[in-house]
C-alpha cells in the first residue's frame, strides 16, 4: 500500500484537477471504508494481514488532527477503533507510528500541568483539584484504553529505562509513555518535585494510573523488574513522615500516602473478592480519617488478607470422585466423555462447594488424558517432548521469576502449596519453556513480543500447578496433553505465542485467537443477548473485547475466587473452549447493572479497568459472580450459537477464509 502522501498524484499538464480531486475522494472513501474493520477484532487482523494498517492510520490520525468525523460507521468519535487497536501489539505500534501516542502526551501535560493559556502557572488554584480532575479525565481515559493490554505495555515500555535526569527544564513536556511514568509516577528525587508545576495532583494522576496498570498483572511484572516500582513506593512512603529526624515518625496521610498505600496492596496481594480486601481511597469524617494501617515495609498487614475458605471440606460428597473411580475401563471414549459432562454440569448447578481440591485435579487429569488420546478429540500434532532435556541452561525472564513469586504467595495463602515451592514451579516454567521454543516460528517481526518468545507470564500453567497441589509432573503432564487440544489455543495464550501450527503471516500478526476469535464472539454475542451492556460500551469508546482479553490472558486472576477460576478452567476442557465465550457474554450480564450506572457518569473505563464490583468508589474485583448461577444461561448460549463459534473456531489456523 501507499502512504497519504503519495495517493495525492503530481499534477500533470492535461490532466483536469476535477479528475485529480475525484481519484483523492476515492481513495479517502476506500481508506474509511477500511478504517471500519478496525472496530472489530476480527476486522482488525484482516487489517493487518493484507498490509493495510498502517495505511488506515494515518489516514484515521489525519482526520483526527484536523477534528473530522472518521469511518462513516462510526457514531461515536475515534474511540472504539483506538481501543482496538491499543489492545494488539501492532495496533499500538502503527498508532504511536502516526504520532497519536504523542498528540495525547502533549495535551495531557497541557491540561494537568499547564491549563488553558496558561493560567495555572500565573494563579494556582487556592485548593488541590481532585485527582483526576475533569480537565485531565478525557486525557486520563484515553491512557487507560491505550495502556490497559499488557501487548501495548510491552511494545511502548520494553526495555526503555527511565531518563532519571539531574535537571528537568520547567517548559519540558513528556512526549512519550516511558517519559510520562517519569515525571508523573517515579517521581523519586527533589529534582522531579521541583519540576512540577502541582506536584501533589501531578503525582496522584500518575497514581492513579499505575494503579490502572496494575490491574494487569503482566503490566506489573515488566514494571517492577525494569523499574522497582515498589521499592520506589515504599521509599516514598517512608519518607513522608511528620518528623523528618526521627526514625520511626508518623506517615503523614494525605492524598499521595493513601493512593500509594492503595496500589502497594493491590500488587503484593493476589485473591478475587472474597480473598482480599483493598484499602479505600477515601478519608473518612473524624478523629482518624484513614484507619487503615500504611504500608511502610516489606511485610504485608494483615487486614489486608481475608482468612482462606476450606477448599477441601465439601470434595469427598461429590459424585465427581464416584465416577471418577468406578470409570477405570470404560466402554468407549465418547460416552465416558458424555456421561462426564452430565454429572460435570450436574455437580456444578447443584452442589459447586463440591468440585473443589483434589477431585477437581484429578477430574482434570483424566479428562485431558481421554481427549487428548482420542483422534477426534486432538487438534494440534502430538508434541515431541520426552521431558529429560538439560534445563541448567534455561534461563527464565525477571518478569517470569516474579511471576513465580507472586504464585506460590497466592498457593500458600490458598493452603495448597508450601513455602518452599518455588523451586518446584521454577522447574516447570523452564520444562514449559523449553517445550513451547520447539513450538514457535523463527519470527521476522520487529514488534518487541514477537522476538524473545512469550514475554508475559504463564498464568494458565501456574493455575495448574496451583490446582495439582504444587506437583510437578502431574502439572507437566497434564500441561503436555492439553497441548493438543483446541482448547489449548484459547485457555493457554502462551501456548500458540507465535506458534508452527498457524500460517507464518497470522503468528507473525502479534495477535492471539483469544483476541480475533474469543473476544470477536463476547462482542457478537453481547450485541445479541446483552444489547443494553453492548451499546455502553459504544458510547464510552471502551470495547468488551478489551476488558475480555484482560481478564483472560490472566486466567481471571485478582478478578474471580479461587474456586471460580478452577471451575473456568475445567469448564472450558470439559465442555469447549467456546465456552469461553459463553462465560464472558455471563460476566458482562452479571456487572450490566453496575455498567449501565457507570455510562452515565463518564467512568465506564475506569470502572471496568480498575472496579468491576458494585463497590464503584475503589477498584475491587468481580463481586458475586458465580459459575453455578450462570452455567444455564450459558449452555443456552451453546444451544443457539454453538454452530457458528465452535464451527469458526475449529477453522484458527486460516483465520482469513
Amino acid at each position: 500500500t501507499r502512504s497519504l502522501s503519495e495517493g495525492v498524484p503530481t499534477p500533470v499538464s492535461g490532466t483536469s484537477t476535477q479528475e485529480t480531486q475525484s481519484t483523492l475522494i476515492w481513495e479517502e472513501t476506500l481508506l474509511d471504508s477500511l478504517l471500519n474493520f478496525a472496530a472489530t477484532p476480527k476486522g482488525l487482523l484482516l487489517l493487518q494481514l493484507t498490509g493495510a494498517l498502517n495505511e488506515c492510520i494515518s489516514y484515521m490520525f489525519s482526520r483526527f488532527t484536523q477534528k473530522l468525523q472518521v469511518s462513516r460507521c462510526e457514531k461515536f468519535g475515534y474511540g472504539v477503533m483506538v481501543t482496538q487497536l491499543a489492545a494488539t501489539a501492532p495496533g499500538i505500534v502503527a498508532l504511536q507510528r502516526s504520532g497519536f501516542v504523542q498528540v495525547l502526551m502533549v495535551e495531557l501535560w497541557s491540561f494537568l500541568e499547564c491549563g488553558c493559556d496558561d493560567v495555572r502557572v500565573v494563579r494556582p488554584r487556592s485548593t488541590p483539584m481532585d485527582p483526576i480532575d475533569m480537565s485531565c479525565l478525557k486525557s486520563f481515559l484515553s491512557l487507560v484504553n491505550l495502556l490497559s493490554s499488557s501487548q501495548s505495555v510491552w511494545e511502548l515500555l520494553g526495555r526503555q529505562p527511565l531518563a532519571n535526569k539531574s535537571e528537568y527544564t520547567l517548559r519540558e513536556t513528556p512526549s512519550s509513555i516511558p517519559d510520562l511514568i517519569d515525571r508523573l509516577i517515579a517521581v523519586n528525587s527533589d529534582v522531579k518535585i521541583h519540576s512540577l508545576f502541582h506536584y501533589e495532583q501531578s503525582h496522584t494522576f500518575g497514581l492513579r494510573l499505575l494503579s490502572v496498570l496494575c490491574c494487569c498483572l503482566d503490566s506489573f511484572l515488566l514494571l517492577e523488574s525494569q523499574y522497582n516500582i515498589c521499592s520506589m513506593l515504599l521509599q516514598n512512603q517512608r519518607g513522608n513522615v511528620s518528623d523528618q529526624d526521627a526514625s520511626e515518625g508518623a506517615i503523614i496521610i494525605d492524598s499521595l500516602s493513601v493512593e500509594r498505600n492503595h496500589v502497594l496492596v493491590r500488587v503484593s496481594v493476589v485473591g478475587g473478592p472474597s480473598e482480599r480486601r483493598l484499602p479505600p481511597r477515601a478519608l473518612e469524617e473524624g478523629e482518624h480519617p484513614y484507619p487503615w494501617p500504611m504500608f511502610v515495609s516489606q511485610h504485608l498487614p494483615l487486614c489486608y488478607v481475608v482468612s482462606p475458605q476450606d477448599f477441601h471440606d465439601d470434595s469427598q460428597d461429590c459424585e465427581i470422585g464416584a465416577f471418577l473411580a468406578s470409570s477405570s475401563e470404560p466402554n468407549s471414549e465418547d460416552n465416558w466423555l458424555e456421561v462426564c459432562r452430565k454429572k460435570f454440569c450436574k455437580a456444578l448447578l447443584s452442589k459447586p462447594n463440591t468440585l473443589t481440591g483434589g477431585v477437581l485435579a484429578d477430574l482434570l487429569e483424566e479428562a485431558v488424558s481421554r481427549l487428548s488420546s482420542s483422534a477426534s478429540e486432538c487438534f494440534f500434532s502430538a508434541a515431541r517432548y520426552k521431558g529429560d532435556e538439560n534445563l541448567e541452561n534455561v534461563v527464565l525472564s525477571p518478569v517470569e521469576l516474579l511471576g513465580i513469586d507472586v504464585c506460590v504467595r497466592y498457593g500458600c495463602y490458598l493452603e495448597l502449596l508450601k513455602a518452599d515451592a518455588t523451586k518446584d514451579l521454577t522447574l516447570l516454567m523452564k520444562h514449559i519453556k523449553t517445550f513451547l521454543s520447539t513450538q514457535r516460528i523463527t519470527s521476522s517481526s520487529p514488534l518487541v513480543g514477537q522476538q524473545h518468545g512469550y514475554l508475559g507470564h504463564d498464568w494458565l500453567a501456574s493455575t495448574v500447578f496451583l490446582i495439582m497441589a504444587g506437583n510437578t509432573e502431574r502439572s507437566w503432564n497434564l500441561l503436555l496433553g492439553l497441548s493438543s487440544l483446541l482448547t489449548s489455543a484459547f485457555i493457554w495464550p502462551a501456548r500458540t505465542h507465535t506458534s508452527v501450527q498457524f500460517p507464518q503471516e497470522v503468528a507473525e500478526s502479534g495477535m492471539g485467537p483469544v483476541y480475533w476469535s474469543t473476544a470477536h464472539y463476547v462482542e457478537m454475542l453481547l450485541k445479541a443477548e446483552v444489547p443494553l451492556v453492548h451499546s455502553a460500551f459504544r458510547m464510552s469508546g471502551f470495547t468488551p473485547s478489551q476488558m475480555c482479553l484482560h481478564w483472560l490472558t490472566q486466567c481471571f486472576w485478582n478478578y474471580l475466587d479461587w474456586t471460580e477460576i478452577c471451575h473456568y478452567i475445567c469448564t472450558c476442557v470439559l465442555m469447549g473452549p467456546d465456552y469461553q465465550v459463553y462465560l464472558c457474554v455471563a460476566v458482562l450480564k452479571h456487572l450490566q447493572p453496575d455498567i449501565l450506572q457507570h455510562t452515565q457518569s463518564q467512568e465506564l473505563q475506569v470502572f471496568l479497568k480498575v472496579s468491576l464490583s458494585p463497590a464503584w468508589f475503589y477498584e475491587e474485583p468481580i463481586s458475586g459472580f458465580r459459575f453455578s448461577n450462570y452455567l444455564e444461561f450459558m449452555m443456552g448460549l451453546e444451544r443457539r450459537y454453538r454452530d457458528l463459534v465452535l464451527t469458526d473456531m475449529r477453522h484458527i489456523q486460516n483465520p482469513s477464509e
